[in-house]
């Protein structure tokens, strides 16, 4: 993937900020400093934060309007922009203005993405040139699930899920459920009943329909939400677990069939009608626009 310079105009742009879901995730081990070893699909939906950002002459990084309940300093996509200023020695300032639309604490990587987007974004407006890999080790800092973004396609990963590999899934029309509840990521990777020595699969094993996510029993003996949109939306489709939670999901072999599904859930749930996509949104954006290629 090669790029070149954005033009000045490329700063009015609205930059997307994608959801991922875990298509399965596995618990294959962990390492002596507590991080988990793991398996996982990541695919892209179409349901994304909106980015704007705007050149400031005073060369601080700073938010437009504060998330409630995240300090400026620790917003991700701030620090995501300070890190980039201070990995290339980059003076310029930037206003960072965020529509949320991605439902906090869901598990659909909301702000993982922002702070993906505002790195590559800002590396393109900022003229840094830096290589997709560099902005993927800097992502890294920042939180396991930056990597993904950064990268901007389906992917299997391994490692703590930073390992990525290029991998290609059916793109489904799928019905999202975020529970009313925020489940503690910390909490379920540090319970004793969580299975830690799951045997690892092939990508093929995968394709095949093996889609368990080891955080599931878990998570469901904790958190009751997740249970009851688990059990309703299995009554179309199978019902899945996106990473730790708590959003919940089912893939559907039709616009139509998912339309319905999602028509029967919002009456009770706070319920999104989305499709899947390989490539990311922000990388689409920026292929149309010819800034990559």
């Amino acid at each position: 993937m090669t790029s070149k310079q954005i033009d000045s105009s490329a700063w009015a742009e609205r930059w997307p900020a994608p959801a991922k879901l875990n298509l399965m995730l596995r618990i294959t081990g962990q390492r002596s400093d507590g991080y988990h070893l793991l398996q996982t699909v990541f695919q892209f939906i179409d349901l994304c934060d909106w980015i704007v950002f705007e050149p400031a002459e005073n060369g601080r990084v700073s938010l437009r309007r504060a998330l409630p309940g995240v300090s400026e300093a620790d917003d991700l996509a701030v620090k995501a922009a300070n890190l980039l200023k201070e990995e290339t020695g980059c003076r310029q300032g930037v206003v960072i203005d965020v529509e949320k639309n991605l439902p906090m604490g869901g598990g659909l990587g909301g702000g993982s993405s922002d702070a993906a987007t505002t790195l590559v974004v800002l590396n393109q407006l900022w003229g840094l040139r830096l290589p997709i890999d560099q902005l993927m080790s800097l992502g890294l800092k920042l939180g396991a699930d930056v990597p993904v973004f950064v990268y901007g396609h389906a992917a299997w990963g391994e490692g703590v899920g930073e390992r990525l590999e290029k991998i290609r899934v059916p793109e489904k029309w799928t019905v999202v459920i975020k529970p009313d509840c925020h489940v503690n990521t910390r909490e379920i990777f540090s319970s004793e009943d969580l299975t830690r020595n799951s045997k690892s699969i092939t990508i093929g094993d995968f394709i095949a329909g093996q889609h368990q996510n080891d955080c599931l029993d878990v998570v469901c003996r904790r958190y009751q939400p997740v249970r009851e949109a688990l059990a309703d939306l299995s009554g179309f489709s199978e019902a899945r677990l996106t990473g730790t939670g708590a959003c919940v999901f089912a893939e559907f072999d039709s616009e139509q069939a998912a339309s319905g599904a999602f028509r029967a859930l919002e009456k009770k749930w706070q319920a999104y009608l989305v499709k899947g996509v390989n490539e990311s949104p922000l990388y689409s954006k920026l292929r149309a626009g010819n800034y990559i290629s």
